[in-house]
Parts: structure tokens; C-alpha cells; sequence
């Protein structure tokens, strides 16, 4: 038995075949709703490149947990799942026939179809519409993933938390400067604490290694479309189930945190050169995200202190609460 599937665990996990790709299962979790919101709202976590669902179990204990003490009986159902060829899901057959590999459209339709087909089965007659309004809780590449889902499919999505999301317009190597382009002057390039023009080649060879969108990775999820779908930030605006933008808060890692990660990880960056070019870049399309929705409706960048790229699974009682705040708004309307 996995840690997500122990039997202390809120959530019931369960295999699903969908109609339009019903050679591969999909493995998911679930916890379900009380009250009017369940009728109406389901929270879906969306999973980041390298992560599974399980790594959104404690975030989940820490909301069921404030839901059981607070005796909250007006709350929607939770919905974790991995992606095609992430975790105990099956690979994708569409992969078979499309070059080994799917993209962003192909995720985002799998999406609205898994979702519509777990809203049938367990809201069934209950639910009062077809689909959802969704709230959506994503880390790194899964806020790519929802956003994209928020502007091709509007009205569907009420909120937003996009937990250090993937700068979608980057190809990550070009956050830091190439030593070797004509006019490159190592003295206005901000090299400093014993960083030589060396560490910033080698470094950036490391993040065209790991980070590039053409390389590949266990999902088959192909990145390079990206910044093609979503050339910017804060543009063009979502647009939630009421006409209005959707609720949206933007959360960013603690940039020593991150620096110190990326320095002692398998990218071995000086902190220096992270702190002068990707954590400033990322900063700024943080701000760009908050944009994407009317201004009462968006919260952030909030800082989350003390975490890396991996922010619910390193502060899970930050995150619980974050949801819990959307929730509050959701249901409040405005």
C-alpha cells in the first residue's frame, strides 16, 4: 500500500476509463463534498511535471482536518489524479500515433473529459448542471496546464491557486546570459561572490540539460508549444462562470530557498546567478499572473517563506489555508 492510499488517508483512490481512451486507465483520488458547494464546485489538483497526485496528500489532510474541526458541512468534493504516463496511470495512447507524445491541447481535453465523467458518476442526479464550476490548485507546470484549460474553455473555471507556476514563455535557458554571444562584458553581466564566466556556462548548460521544453520527460508531455500558447503573462484575460475574471492567487518561492535548492541540487548553480537572473524573471511573471483577472479578484504574488519550487508539499498548512480562502470567496460571490 502506497502513502496515499493508506487507510488513514481521506481519500479514496480509484481507476477510470475514459470513453475516448478506454485501453488506458487513469489511476485518482477523491473526497467528497458536503453541502451546496458539492452540488456545484469540485477542487481539482493539478500535479506538476515531475510530481504525482500523491505528493498533494498532506495538503488535503491539513483542509479535512480544518473542515472536521471547524465542522465546515459546506464544502466541494477534492479530486487528485495522474496524468497520462505520470505515476500509476497507463502512458497515452494517443502518443501511439502523434510522434511518442501529446501536448497542451491534448492534456487540457483529457482534463475536461475526466472531469466531466467524474462529475457524472458521482454527482450524477445530485449535481444541479453537467459540469462543474472548477477550482483549480496547481503546482510548476500544472498552472500552465490550468491556465490554458481557464482561456480555451471560459466560464468553466472560478478559481485559480497557481503554486510557483512555470514561466509558460521561457525556454529557461535564456533567463541567464550567454557568455559566448558577440558583446557579452563579463563586467556588466552582475557577476559576483566568486562567480566566473565558467559557472555561468556550465550553469546554463545545466538548464538547457533539465529544463529546455524539448527535453523529454516520463509523461511524454511534449513543452516546446508552450510559449507559443501562452506568450505572456498577464494577457489575454480568463474569464470565469459569471462573466467575471476568476478568483486567482499567485504564489511564489522564497527566493533563498530556491537559490540554496538550485545550489545544492542536481543543477549545482552558484545562488549568485540565481538571484540575479531567474528568481528577479520569475518574480515579474508572478506579477504578470495576477493580471490575468479583475483586480479585486487576485491575490498576490505571496511570498511563500521558507519553500522551494515544491510549495504544498513543503508547507501543506499554507496551501490548506490558501484553499480555504478561495473557497470563502467563491462562496461569497464577490
Amino acid at each position: 500500500m502506497s502513502d496515499s492510499e493508506r487507510q488513514d488517508s481521506p481519500i479514496a483512490h480509484d481507476v477510470i476509463r475514459l470513453p475516448h481512451k478506454p485501453s488506458a486507465p487513469l489511476k485518482y483520488g477523491f473526497v467528497q463534498g458536503r453541502g451546496r458547494l458539492a452540488e456545484t464546485h469540485l477542487v481539482v489538483f493539478l500535479n506538476g511535471l515531475i510530481g504525482t497526485q500523491s505528493t498533494w496528500e498532506r495538503t488535503i489532510e491539513e483542509l479535512v482536518n480544518k473542515w472536521t474541526e471547524s465542522g465546515n458541512s459546506n464544502h466541494p468534493s477534492l479530486l487528485t489524479y495522474d496524468r497520462y504516463g505520470q505515476g500509476d496511470s497507463a502512458p497515452d495512447p494517443y502518443d501511439e500515433t502523434h510522434g511518442h507524445c501529446h501536448d497542451l491541447h491534448e492534456v487540457v481535453r483529457d482534463l475536461y473529459l475526466f472531469v466531466s465523467e467524474i462529475w457524472k458518476q458521482k454527482r450524477g442526479q445530485a449535481a444541479s448542471a453537467s459540469f462543474p464550476k472548477l477550482v483549480l490548485v496547481a503546482n510548476s507546470i500544472g498552472c500552465v496546464i490550468g491556465r490554458f484549460f481557464a482561456e480555451t474553455r471560459p466560464g468553466l473555471v472560478n478559481a485559480l491557486l497557481l503554486l510557483d507556476s512555470n514561466m509558460a514563455n521561457s525556454d529557461q535557458v535564456s533567463l541567464l546570459p550567454d557568455p559566448d554571444a558577440p558583446g557579452f562584458d563579463p563586467a556588466t553581466a552582475g557577476l559576483s561572490d566568486g562567480v566566473t564566466v565558467d559557472d555561468l556556462r556550465e550553469t546554463r548548460e545545466m538548464y538547457r540539460e533539465l529544463f529546455h521544453p524539448s527535453v523529454p520527460n516520463p509523461e511524454n508531455l511534449d513543452r516546446r508549444s508552450v510559449a507559443e500558447l501562452l506568450p505572456h503573462a498577464d494577457r489575454p484575460p480568463l474569464v470565469g462562470p459569471d462573466g467575471r475574471g476568476p478568483w486567482i492567487t499567485v504564489v511564489g518561492h522564497d527566493w533563498d530557498k530556491f537559490a540554496a535548492d538550485c545550489a545544492h541540487g542536481a543543477l549545482h548553480s552558484p545562488k549568485a546567478l540565481t538571484n540575479a537572473y531567474v528568481n528577479p524573471a520569475w518574480a515579474r511573471y508572478n506579477q504578470g499572473l495576477v493580471r490575468l483577472t479583475d483586480e479585486e479578484r487576485a491575490e498576490g504574488p505571496i511570498i511563500a517563506e521558507g519553500c522551494g519550487h515544491f510549495i504544498h508539499s513543503q508547507d501543506p498548512a499554507l496551501v490548506a489555508r490558501l484553499i480555504q480562502s478561495l473557497l470563502e470567496k467563491v462562496d461569497g460571490g464577490s
